[in-house]
């Protein structure tokens, strides 16, 4: 099989199991610029709706991919920037529903349901994950930092209008982070507005990884987990996905950079990823390590590893920061 440029994995995902990614905008291409996002700063913040990626290469891989016979629990479209940016994402989910019993999954921020289009080529999906972090335009300005034409209306008119003539899956996350839109009556509203929206499921989650911003702190286990009956349904907060070893993920140096390009990963989460004895995952990593690849990162007294990227800089340590309660 050729190079994959537009398709990574199947990786371990907290939500879903073994996911197939498929990535369909370069690299931090979104909407919106979040405190909390674990791929870092929006270095293009665009509202721009454009075939960002060839349609058919993606579709070519995809395809490729399916006749290995390799397995997956879902085909997701998600990665390095907001899915829905890309024109022509509907006919990607399409081809993915006619040529696979596999699930096509869209991980979107729901910033564009307001258009039709982007409804109507998001309904190809069996599950579609929105995303609702904040409850009024200051809070979504603060938490969320979307592109200047972009309106919390919007956001909360769009997912409504989409829950409406979706018939498939519609899940929700969000994401909290300590001092900003944490507190009970903060996320009241927030629940609020997800009980107009209806979706099926509802997941919170925190800055487990290292967020965009060092400010953005997390939220205790116990914390969450007092938010949860705030939310009907009733929320689950997002726990570590732990790959059982029988699925016997192939690891090797490029997996694993691979892993580590998408997201920032702890050693532990690497091993229970691909299976692998921590002491196997500590030679790779300091395989990456020395060839200048990966990096590592401190957050509250964990250590994660990220892929360094060209424009990357050496960054200082940074000091453990206390967790919230």
């Amino acid at each position: 099989m050729a190079e994959r440029k537009n398709i990574f994995g199947p990786v371990p995902s907290r939500r879903l199991g073994r996911s197939l990614g498929v990535d369909l905008t370069p690299y931090k291409t979104c909407d919106l610029d979040c405190v909390f996002c674990q791929l870092g700063r929006t270095t293009n913040k665009t509202i721009n709706r454009e075939e960002y990626v060839s349609t058919e290469d993606v579709i070519q891989e995809i395809d490729e991919w399916l006749k290995t016979k390799e397995e997956a629990d879902y085909i997701t479209l998600s990665g390095s920037g907001e899915p829905t940016l890309h024109s022509r994402f509907g006919e990607v989910l399409q081809f993915i529903r006619a040529k696979s019993t596999i699930p096509a999954v869209l991980l979107t921020n729901g910033t564009l349901l307001y258009l039709p289009e982007v409804r109507d080529a998001a309904s190809h999906a069996d599950i579609v994950k929105v995303s609702l972090s904040a409850w009024d335009q200051a809070s979504y300005e603060w938490v969320n930092r979307p592109h200047p034409q972009l309106k919390f209306h919007q956001l909360v008119e769009g997912q409504k209008a989409f829950r409406r003539q979706f018939r498939g899956g519609l899940w929700m996350e969000v994401f909290l982070v300590w001092g900003m839109n944490s507190t009970p009556s903060d996320v009241s509203r927030i629940a609020s507005l997800a009980g107009e929206i209806k979706p099926d499921r509802i997941q919170i989650n925190t800055a487990v990884r290292p967020p965009a911003e060092g400010f953005a702190e997390p939220l205790s286990m116990d914390r969450m987990l007092s938010l949860c009956p705030l939310f009907h349904p009733n929320a689950e907060v997002i726990a570590e996905f732990n790959l059982e070893k029988d699925l016997k993920l192939e690891a090797n140096k490029e997996t694993v950079l691979s892993m580590l390009r998408r997201r920032p990963c702890t050693a532990g989460q690497i091993a229970s990823a691909f299976g692998m004895h921590i002491n196997e995952v500590s030679k790779y990593l300091g395989n990456l390590m020395r060839l200048g690849q990966i990096r590592e990162e401190r957050k509250n007294n964990t250590v994660y590893y990220t892929a360094v990227r060209r424009k990357d800089k050496a960054a200082p340590e940074q000091p453990s920061r206390k967790q919230g309660h």
